[in-house]
Formats: structure tokens, C-alpha cells, sequence
């Protein structure tokens, strides 16, 4: 006689779950995997800088503009060390182009003073106060009302999102477990064992040792999973608009004007991929998924922007989108929750959070390790990636020599942004399933024509590297599909 016993699922045991990957949660990813632990990363999109991370300005910052006595501020400078250690291994482009705080009137030249002595306490150096002459000759295109500036040559600027694809393919390579498309949907406390928690996603369970709360804008929910709940996320929206590469060169530094309360303000953001940004503007709003520009925002922004910079035309904007910050008080909250013992907050990591993500690592590991988790370094840590190619940074020579030795590299995809068919099949190699995320790690459909030459030829690749119909092709994950299959009736 038989008996039909149904068998219960294994459950997947790992020494630390992270929720969210976007930079703060790859930069604790990678971190970790640096020591023989087994660790999870989970992402509620379908990949990873989906959320707070894709709208970023890609601004790494000096330091300036945060109290010397707060966590913003003494985890930037460390992080605007760090991110130059992490791209040379990663192989991320990051430049240093200098910061330029402007003002229009003598009297807040005090005022700068003031950021540059704040700074110096938080350990910037070589900053420095200049005036016309300085700025004519090093910034023409700044506006003849701007009376000084201070010089912050340690800001620079990269990539947010091949930043974190870039850590996290290395976090994976080193053994972390990324799983995409899985939301928190429960946490359960767990006693009686080394095992804290049991967290649900995407219909599975998994259990852990430590679990770090990296949510983003959702960082607050997934806290009161746990009956953590003495902070909240306020969405904080940002328009910002990005200019046509002709205007690559209007300015040869990141230009601020002099901060509120709230904001840095409006600025003027050189990318690492040509085309400048103007903005962004700052309002809290209660909607977590409000991304929808304005009129009143575009119209804010080209105010304070043309007014550093008369020459800047609303005609040279090729695109507007909004982000939405995760605000949650004046400062991070980064901390075990006593509590709840395994479970540490890492929240509200607005600007800069960017800059300060391998700094909030390297804290979060410290933190999880005085709380007793054990750190033994691997032998075999893969600290380095190579770079990936891409061609509208590199010279024509160069191209010519790529061509020679593989002529998908001539095989231009998107002309805007000189994409070839070899970076399209390389980026869905590395893990890209959408057509963001072919946009965000290539930059093909990112230029003045949006895709309209190259969409249907890079769907056209995915079908044929991924297997895929065209009915399964997304712009960003599942409710996103760009053809949807007609059914017929009668």
C-alpha cells in the first residue's frame, strides 16, 4: 500500500537577508560577500536600481552642505573616498569635475565661508572662495550677476546605474543570492534557534541569521513588519530635465546655488554620460509611485537654472522624469534595532546617499559583526571586474580597433547614443530582462529621438539572446509590456 505524502519545501538559510537593491543595499552586498557568509539579496522590481537609484543625479559629492557633527555628513567625505577605490576595481566610469557653490550677492559670501569651515571640519581640503575673474575664466558661460563661488574640486560625478549593476554582479560573482520581482509581502520572528526570521517573497520563505532593512521609499513598511515603527518615509519628489549632448560642454563643473533648508537647490549636473541635467526641484508628496512632471516644476527649474546660466533654452531639454527621495528626518537612520536583536535599519538615505553607500557598507558590516556576526574574510575574493566597453566614451581610434577585431561593435543599434548591437547582447549577458534595463546599462533609447530608431531592433536581439515573444518584452517589469498579444472574440 502507498501513501501520498506531500512534501514540504525546503527553506533557503542564509546568516543575512538585505532588502532592496538599489546602491545602499548592492554596496552592503558586496561588502559582505567579502567573508565566508551566505547572503541574499532582495529586489521587489524586476532589476536591480529600479527604484529610488534610477532617478538619481549620479552626483558624488564633496561633503559640503551636511553638519559635521551628522551621519550625512561624515559618511559622505568617507564615501567620496571610497567610490574612487570601488570604480577603479569595478571599473565604473568616475570622473572628478569640481563643485562651484555661486552666489549673486556680497553679502552671502559669509555664507560660503561658512560651508568652507563646516567642510574643513568634516576633512575636505583644497577648497577655496573665487571670484569673476576666476570664474570667467574657468566657467564663461556662468551668469555676469554671480559675484563668487566656492571651489569644491573633490565632487565628481558616474554612472547611479551601472554603479549598481556593478556591485551587485560582483556581490554575485561572489557568491550573494540576487532574486528580482520578490516583494516582501511578511516577516516573521522566529525563536528558539540561530535563525531570527522568516521572510516571505514572491510565495517563497527564506530564513536568516540578520536581516538589513534597505527598502528605499518602502523602508518604513517593511521596518513595521517587524514592530519597528518610530520613523516614516515622506516621498520627496524631484522634476529634473535632461539637456541634448550638444550641450555637453555648457559647464565644466557641477554648479549649485546656495542651499535651503530642504534642498540643495536648482543645479546644473555635467553627467558621466554627456548630457548635462537642470534641477531638481524638492516637495514632499504622499504618493509613493508619484513620478508625473509639471509645468510648474519645468518652469521652477529653468527659472533657477538659466539664472546661474542665462544660455541654457528650454528647447534643449530631449527629456523631463521625476525621483522620488526617501526623506525620514534631517538625517540617515542607520542602526541595529535593539528591540528586535538581527534586525538593522538603513533608512531614510536620501542625498547623499549616492556618495555614502560604500561608507553606510562598511558601517552596516561593522554594526552586524558588533552584534554578532562572524566575519571570516575569503581567500578567494573576486575585488575586480572588467570594464565594460562602451563607445560613446571611448575615441573613434579606438572603435576602429574594436571593429577590426569583432564587427558587432560596428553594428550601430542607437544612433543617439552610438550603441552597438555587441553592448546590447553584452548588457542582456549580464543580467538585463527589460528595455530599461538595457537603457540604464547602455544608454540605447536614452538620446533626443527616444528610442524611436532603435526599439523594435533591440527587442528584435532580446527575442533572440533571451528566447523570449515579443509579447513577454518589457519596459521595466511585469504591467510594463510594450505589445500585448489581441484576442479575438466571435
Amino acid at each position: 500500500m502507498y501513501h501520498n505524502y506531500e512534501l514540504m519545501p525546503t527553506i533557503e538559510r542564509y546568516d543575512a537577508i538585505i532588502v532592496g537593491a538599489g546602491v545602499t543595499g548592492a554596496a552592503i552586498a558586496r561588502e559582505l560577500s567579502k567573508y565566508k557568509l551566505r547572503v541574499l539579496l532582495l529586489e521587489k522590481e524586476a532589476e536591480p536600481a529600479f527604484g529610488v537609484s534610477k532617478s538619481n543625479s549620479g552626483i558624488i559629492h564633496a561633503g559640503t552642505q551636511n553638519h559635521p557633527d551628522s551621519l550625512k555628513g561624515r559618511l559622505c567625505v568617507a564615501g567620496n573616498k571610497l567610490i574612487r577605490e570601488i570604480s577603479a576595481e569595478l571599473g565604473v566610469h568616475f570622473v572628478e569635475v569640481g563643485q562651484l557653490i555661486v552666489v549673486f550677492d556680497e553679502a552671502d559670501v559669509a555664507e560660503l565661508d561658512r560651508i568652507k569651515r563646516e567642510g574643513e571640519e568634516l576633512g575636505i581640503k583644497d577648497m577655496q572662495i573665487v571670484r569673476r575673474d576666476w570664474l570667467s575664466l574657468y566657467e564663461p558661460n556662468l551668469g555676469s550677476e554671480i559675484v563668487a563661488a566656492l571651489y569644491v574640486p573633490s565632487a565628481g560625478i558616474i554612472s547611479p546605474y551601472r554603479l549598481v549593476y556593478d556591485l551587485t554582479e560582483n556581490a554575485v560573482k561572489n557568491g550573494v543570492v540576487l532574486k528580482t520581482s520578490h516583494r516582501v509581502a511578511g516577516i516573521r520572528r522566529l525563536s528558539g534557534g540561530p535563525y531570527r526570521f522568516e521572510v516571505e517573497a514572491a510565495g517563497s520563505k527564506y530564513q536568516t541569521r540578520f536581516l538589513i532593512n534597505a527598502a528605499g521609499l518602502f523602508a518604513d513598511k517593511v521596518s513595521a513588519m517587524v514592530g519597528v515603527t518610530d520613523f516614516k518615509i515622506t516621498p520627496r519628489k524631484g522634476e529634473e530635465y535632461l539637456l541634448d549632448k550638444k550641450r555637453e560642454h555648457i559647464a565644466n563643473h557641477l554648479v549649485f546655488p546656495l542651499p535651503t533648508p530642504t534642498s540643495k537647490g536648482i543645479l546644473i549636473i555635467k553627467t558621466s554620460d554627456g548630457n548635462p541635467m537642470i534641477g531638481p526641484t524638492a516637495r514632499d508628496t504622499g504618493d509613493r509611485s508619484d513620478l508625473a512632471t509639471t509645468e510648474e516644476g519645468l518652469n521652477e527649474v529653468l527659472a533657477g537654472a538659466r539664472r546661474m546660466m542665462p544660455s541654457i533654452e528650454r528647447g534643449d531639454i530631449i527629456a523631463y522624469f521625476a525621483g522620488l527621495r526617501p526623506a525620514a528626518g534631517k538625517d540617515f537612520i542607520i542602526r541595529h534595532e535593539t528591540a528586535v536583536p538581527g534586525f538593522v535599519n538603513v533608512a531614510g538615505i536620501q542625498s547623499p546617499g549616492l556618495t555614502a553607500a560604500p561608507a553606510i557598507a562598511t558601517m552596516v558590516v561593522g554594526i552586524l559583526h558588533g552584534n554578532g556576526l562572524v566575519l571570516t574574510p575569503k581567500k578567494n575574493f573576486h575585488s575586480t571586474r572588467e570594464k565594460t566597453t562602451h563607445l560613446f566614451e571611448i575615441p573613434l581610434s579606438k572603435t576602429r580597433e574594436l571593429i577590426q577585431k569583432d564587427p558587432s561593435y560596428g553594428d550601430i543599434v542607437c544612433r543617439c547614443e552610438m550603441v552597438s548591437a555587441k553592448e546590447i547582447r553584452e548588457a542582456i549577458r549580464r543580467g538585463a530582462r527589460t528595455m530599461d534595463g538595457i537603457k540604464f546599462r547602455t544608454r540605447a533609447q536614452a538620446g533626443r529621438c527616444h528610442g524611436g530608431f532603435c526599439t523594435t531592433r533591440i527587442m528584435k536581439i532580446m527575442q533572440e539572446e533571451l528566447g523570449m515573444t515579443v509579447e513577454e518584452i518589457t519596459k521595466r517589469g511585469e504591467g510594463s509590456e510594450l505589445v500585448r498579444e489581441e484576442r479575438r472574440h466571435g
